[in-house]
This record gives structure tokens, sequence and C-alpha cells, in this order.
């Protein structure tokens, strides 16, 4: 979700309110996310190397996403629609912690839609952390590095239980994937668009799940593998 500070700097309007009409394109791509069918929704919300903002830029996302998760909780549970969180959730405010433990436990029975956010996330980090954890195991004698695999590692992932993307879009303009899913999206279709994220649509959304259904994703096979027989 990218374009925030550049589409309030081309307004010239401070940096936090991108981000607070972000939170705005938030609430739309959800609603057209059910809309569509799309049961996993993904949103990249702060990474790990947004620490690295001005304090006071980092604070104001930090009650932001505090009075999101308090406002939206019930949205979620009228639409049933269970919240995870993805990345180093622990080194996060209080406040936000607990409000993220509430949305996360009211929204827990819910089986069919999933909005998963990923906070202090970092893919690097993620796969340090992973591979820490089946090191444990291996310690634990609960693992036979020998017979490691990357399902085996999967397991420690963040994402452990989750379907890995289909499709990750790119709003802003920029060509990069920037420390998102790196192990997950290895199969995933790619968009990038130029529109920033505030002005990001639901008729824009379901234009790029058009343009993915029309792609041909073969994962190492060839085109003529994937015909059905005649």
């Amino acid at each position: 979700m990218d374009g925030n500070g550049r589409w309030a700097k081309q307004r010239g309007l401070p940096r936090i309110e991108g981000h607070r009409r972000g939170v705005e394109t938030v609430r739309t791509i959800i609603e057209a996310a059910k809309g569509t069918g799309v049961r996993y929704l993904t949103l990249y919300a702060f990474s790990a190397e947004n620490w690295k903002r001005p304090a006071a830029e980092v604070n104001a996302l930090m009650l932001l996403l505090q009075r999101f998760l308090r406002s939206e909780t019930k949205e979620l549970v009228d639409k049933k629609i269970r919240l995870h969180t993805i990345g180093r959730t622990h080194e996060l405010p209080d406040a936000v912690r607990t409000e993220l433990d509430r949305a996360l436990q009211a929204t827990a029975q819910f089986t069919e839609w999933h909005l998963i956010l990923a906070l202090n996330y970092g893919s690097r980090t993620e796969v340090v952390d992973a591979a820490a954890a089946y090191a444990r195991e291996v310690a634990a004698g609960r693992e036979d590095p020998a017979q490691c695999s990357y399902e085996k590692l999967a397991r420690h992932l963040c994402t452990a239980g989750l379907p890995d993307p289909d499709l990750v879009i790119r709003t802003s303009g920029e060509s990069r994937i920037s420390n998102f899913l790196l192990l997950q999206a290895a199969y995933a279709e790619l968009l990038f668009t130029p529109t920033l994220w505030p002005d990001f649509c639901g008729e824009q959304f379901r234009a790029a799940l058009a343009e993915f259904a029309g792609r041909e994703r073969r994962f190492g096979a060839t085109s003529e593998q994937l015909q059905p027989p005649a």
C-alpha cells in the first residue's frame, strides 16, 4: 500500500494526512475483496524497515493503527472476517497490541473470510525467525536436518496455515516488492500500478483481478502440459 506520503505532498498536505486517506482506501479494498470473492487479503501495513522513518511519523502511524483496530473490529465481526497478523507484533507499542489482541480474539471463530495485516513485517526477518525456530526443533530432537524441506521450514513462517498469495499488487509506480512475502510469492503474479494508494479504488482492484485471470500460470510446467486432453 504505497504512495500515501507522495499523495499528501502533491496536495501540500502533511504526510500523516496521506496515511489517514490510506486508511479509507483500506476499508474500500476490504469491501471490494469480499464483494469479488477474494477470501484472503493481505495488506502490508507497516514494514520492519519503517521504524527508520521520523519518530513523529512512526508515532502517528501507530496511533492510526490503534484507532483503526478499535473502530473496525465491530465491522469485521459483523462481516464475519477473521483478522490475522504476520510480523514481529510483539515489538509493537503496548496500546497497539492491546487493540490487536482484542480484534484477533473477537474474530477468531470465523473461517470463510480472512484479512491479514503485515505489521512490523519483513520477509528476511521472517526467514531468520523461521530458521531459528527450526534449529530449536533440531536441537530438541524433533527434526532431522537431513530431512529438511521447504514444507517443514514453512511451518515456522508467519504465514503457516495460510495459502500462498496468487497476486501481489503494488501501488504508486514502484516496481519492486520491498521484502514482502519473498518465499510465499515465489509463483505469485505481480502487478504494478502507478496509482497512489489513497486513490486506489474498488474498480481498479477489480481490474487487477481481471488482468490476473487472463494470465497463464505454469508453475514450472509448459503451456502444452497445462492443456486439457483432447
